[in-house]
């Protein structure tokens, strides 16, 4: 199995080395283990990256666009190879895919943004991601390293399309390439660390037989809507 199918396969069974130490009604914290490696491995992989495209002049592999996507995939595994060989090889794919969305993605948020019945995602801090999926607004596992991290998916987001947010621009309205909403705050305008709010649309638009089933309106209404 290769590199690519052994992610897939990881990234569908789920599961993790991340321990939960205090879980309030509106906030998750979670202890990584192996959070020095990740560091570690990211800051070498893009100093590999940025050399490689210097020296062959080449486009920039970070893009999301970047058809090579797959060489960075290697060059992440061979990173976490050669730094830690005890690391297991579960272990070792789930942190790779995590790498993978850092670099190349949005990091934590980016299997959210894949998830087609997520329809909002609201980042509140590192520790309070929540998701609306159904109409329902739920409280995600999923959290960020730290400030920073959240700071550096912005950083991407905004870069993408010519924009900048700092402390004397700390809110910024933009959209994702597939269409998406997204609404940025930092500090010092907000108080709870950087914040990112994204509505997502559908790829379908909705029909009005979606909007009766989904008891959005009734037949009547539809009737007088129409008149």
């Amino acid at each position: 199995m290769g590199l690519l199918e052994r992610l897939e396969k990881q990234k569908g069974d789920g599961g993790g080395n991340e321990t939960q130490v205090s879980s309030l009604s509106t906030t998750k914290i979670y202890v990584d283990e192996f959070r020095e490696v990740k560091e570690k491995a990211h800051k070498e992989i893009i100093e590999l990256v940025n050399k490689r495209a210097n020296e062959k002049g080449q486009v920039n592999l970070l893009s999301k666009e970047n058809p090579q996507s797959d060489q960075i995939l290697k060059l992440i595994e061979d990173v976490l190879e050669s730094q830690s060989a005890t690391i297991s090889r579960t272990d070792r794919s789930r942190i790779a895919l995590e790498l993978f969305d850092d670099v190349m993605g949005y990091g934590p948020i980016e299997a959210l943004l894949k998830d087609e019945n997520v329809t909002e995602i609201m980042v509140n801090g590192p520790n309070q991601i929540y998701i609306e999926r159904s109409g329902k607004i739920t409280l995600s596992d999923i959290v960020f390293r730290d400030n920073e991290h959240i700071m550096n998916v912005i950083d991407r987001i905004v870069s993408s399309i010519g924009r900048h947010v700092d402390e004397s621009s700390p809110m910024v309205d933009a959209r994702l390439a597939d269409g998406s909403r997204v609404n940025i705050i930092i500090p010092p305008l907000s108080l709870v660390g950087p914040v990112i709010t994204i509505r997502k649309f559908f790829k379908n638009p909705l029909t009005d037989s979606d909007l009766i089933r989904f008891g959005s309106v009734n037949r009547k209404m539809l009737s007088f809507l129409d008149a």
